[in-house]
């Protein structure tokens, strides 16, 4: 943490002097010269950080207890710069809204309480240039990770923005005192520059205003959030806390054979012993039974396997488990399905009901939205395996796909230990799991893009892009009119992305409704009609080829990420 303060706060000064900052530096100084307050720019300067931190934090919180849906943050925060512009423009517009408030203040909204409230408004459509900082923050408290550290670089990261605008707000504002003979025309003008943002801002054209100049910043960025030591700080602070262990190790040093008493005589199985498992944690809902516990569950052996619906590598263990659970159940292995959700949708209860009615699952699946047993688990993966014994210990650990048969080995080992003897002859069946050389999951929003080879992104705003007429392999770009939120891509007008993969199986998570159109090395493959939150196959082959794909989207809807088998 030491190095990453300091890191966080020149991080926020970078961007508050690159070209992210140009859409909100006209209200600042606007705001700023249309009062003599000397107090004004510093209220406007803690508006913008209180809001812009409390949201970055508990966005999702926040707008819950309002009952909004926070994609119209940004056009909250611009109608509420438009009222601001307006009591510029029209002092008696002032004067009736802050009718309600004469019981709390004395003041007029045009000083320090109307600025920070105008910084407020900032806070809501300021949308900052993700580095690796940000970056790194961002998908942490998205995933209920907010601990201390992470609330100390979010503050650290909003005051090193605070300082540079503090000061242009000031020198604005000493400007405007010198021609306090025209403080009404000067209030006016500010209000109509306030008004003329606020439009912009709402209607999403701010992105050209940031893409017509080129990343000037971009070397200073490098040299502060770049560098070796920064790089391997935030890595330890992406795979958790310090005084977390990883999940593997968080159970102990694993000791051999532990004996199993409660089998009708003490017997030991030849499996590591992690320790005690952790109970189940924050499960908002129970889907094919009443509710579990590890404590009710003594005396049987558990499976549970972290997944989330839309995942492939989930989908492609789902028929061993499935087929476990059908062999074994009756024999004392009880399979619970952690549903811990990686993208939006798949909070929704009624979108993982459906799906796991599709997809045939019989065994418990508790909906882990909070991702309180994740985290109780140390849990990194989807999918992950952690066979817990009849005492409830962890014996086996597995994360991602394949090495069935192991898995089943071990199931069988600790249901004969616990006093099963007749168990079915296992069905070793081919294992699916891709091997080779393929391409590697690749996200489609900011928050973990990777091998994204098309022009400067825009976070959260529509904007236009071209890609490249050539693409490494593996690597990605849009073309055409994208919003590109933190985990997912929403296509506007021509929207397209083209791909260079290498792999026998490319699959898409798609949401929203509307056509997508395929292309492979140049020949159309049809059409995939959307029509929920789900994962789409897009092309298939019997062998791994390199090819590029091509699609191309009707406006609406949705991508969130590739991934290859």
């Amino acid at each position: 943490m030491a190095i990453l303060i300091p890191a966080a706060f020149l991080a926020g000064v970078i961007v508050a002097v690159s070209p992210c900052v140009l859409p909100v530096l006209p209200v600042v100084l606007a705001g700023s010269t249309a009062s003599s307050s000397r107090r004004r720019p510093l209220a406007i300067v803690a508006g913008l950080v209180t809001t812009f931190s409390a949201f970055l934090l508990a966005g999702a919180w926040l707008w819950g207890l309002l009952g909004i849906d926070p994609k119209y943050q940004l056009k909250i925060g611009a109608a509420l710069l438009l009222v601001l512009a307006l009591t510029l423009i029209v002092p008696r517009v002032g004067q009736i809204l802050e009718r309600p408030l004469l019981f709390l203040t004395r003041r007029r909204v045009g000083d320090a309480g109307g600025g920070f409230l105008l910084g407020a408004s900032l806070g809501l459509v300021f949308v900052p240039c993700t580095g690796p900082v940000l970056g790194t923050l961002i998908p942490l408290v998205g995933a209920h990770r907010s601990h201390v550290d992470v609330v100390v670089l979010v503050l650290a990261f909003s005051f090193g923005l605070a300082v540079p605008l503090l000061a242009i707000a000031a020198g604005s504002r000493r400007a405007a005192t010198s021609l306090r003979a025209n403080g009404q025309t000067i209030r006016v003008v500010a209000g109509v520059v306030m008004a003329a943002m606020a439009v912009v801002l709402y209607k999403g054209w701010a992105e050209n205003v940031q893409t017509a100049l080129p990343g000037y910043v971009t070397w200073a960025q490098n040299l502060v959030e770049g560098n070796h030591t920064v790089k391997r700080e935030l890595a330890q602070l992406r795979t958790g806390h310090r005084a977390k262990a990883t999940a593997a190790s968080q159970f102990g040093n694993p000791s051999q054979m532990p004996e199993l008493a409660v089998a009708s005589a003490k017997v030991k199985a030849p499996l590591n012993d992690y320790g005690s498992a952790p109970d189940f944690h924050g499960i908002s809902q129970w889907l094919n039974t009443p509710g579990l516990s590890l404590s009710a569950l003594h005396g049987k052996v558990v499976l549970l396997d972290f997944w989330t619906y839309s995942c492939i590598n989930c989908l492609r263990t789902l028929p061993y488990l499935e087929r476990w659970d059908k062999q074994y159940r009756s024999k004392g292995l009880v399979i619970v399905g952690v549903h811990t959700p990686e993208f939006d949708f798949e909070h929704d209860v009624s979108n993982v009901r459906t799906a796991v009615d599709r997809l045939g699952v019989r065994y418990p699946v508790a909906i882990d939205n909070g991702y309180k047993t994740w985290n109780a688990y140390s849990n990194q993966y989807w999918p992950a395996e952690y066979l817990i014994d009849q005492n409830g210990h962890v014996r086996h650990i597995h994360f991602g796909e394949g090495e069935y048969d192991m898995t089943e080995h071990d199931i069988r080992l600790l249901l004969r230990a616990g006093g099963e003897s007749a168990l079915p002859t296992p069905k070793h069946e081919r294992d699916t799991t891709p091997s080779g050389d393929i391409t590697p999951e690749t996200y489609l929003g900011y928050f973990r893009i990777d091998r994204y080879s098309g022009s400067r992104l825009n976070a959260d705003v529509e904007a236009s892009y071209d890609a490249p007429t050539q693409l490494p392999r593996d690597h990605f770009a849009y073309e055409g009119r994208w919003t590109v939120g933190s985990e997912r891509i929403v296509a506007g007008d021509g929207a397209r992305i083209r791909l260079h993969y290498r792999a026998r199986n490319v699959h898409l998570v798609l949401g929203g409704r509307g056509l997508v159109g395929v292309f492979v090395n140049g020949g159309a493959r049809g059409a995939i009609r959307v029509d929920g939150d789900r994962l789409y196959t897009l092309a298939s082959s019997r062998r791994i080829r390199d090819g590029v794909l091509e699609l191309s989207f009707t406006p609406g809807v949705e991508a969130y990420a590739f991934t290859f088998g």
